[in-house]
């Protein structure tokens, strides 16, 4: 896998609200990382049969295909871009919502969250992955 420092990582951002990924695309971006932004799950499965991406951040609630969906998509299609997921959701108490997160065992960010939130748990996630 890529060094973060060395190499640019590509990263796909499946999220349906513009604040959100307008804050995901400007903090990314601004620690170097190339970002393509879609807003749902069916979008962002043509997206990753085109490119091929280091990381993807995927709302778990978004139009046409969610986020659990897309998911469930990857684990079939692309398991090892399925280990390199970051969820995100407003949705954190709801009991459908906890049990995915638990089932899922990847990390999440729950909405709202700050541009130094975002910046750590890619850089986790990205270097657990170099383990």
């Amino acid at each position: 896998m890529k060094n973060p420092s060395a190499d640019i990582n590509r990263i796909l951002v499946v999220e349906d609200e513009p604040s959100i990924s307008d804050l995901c695309q400007r903090v990314l971006v601004s620690e170097g990382f190339e970002v393509d932004i879609t807003v749902n799950g069916s979008v962002a499965q043509d997206m990753l049969r085109e490119k091929q991406y280091d990381l993807c951040l995927i709302d778990i609630r978004t139009p046409v295909m969610n986020g659990k969906e897309l998911y469930q998509w990857l684990k079939e299609k692309h398991p090892q871009l399925a280990s390199r997921v970051i969820f995100t959701t407003g949705d954190v108490m709801s009991r459908d919502t906890q049990g995915f997160l638990e089932q899922a065992v990847r990390p999440f960010l729950p909405k709202p969250f700050t541009p130094d939130e975002l910046k750590t748990i890619v850089r986790e996630t990205l270097r657990q992955m170099e383990k």
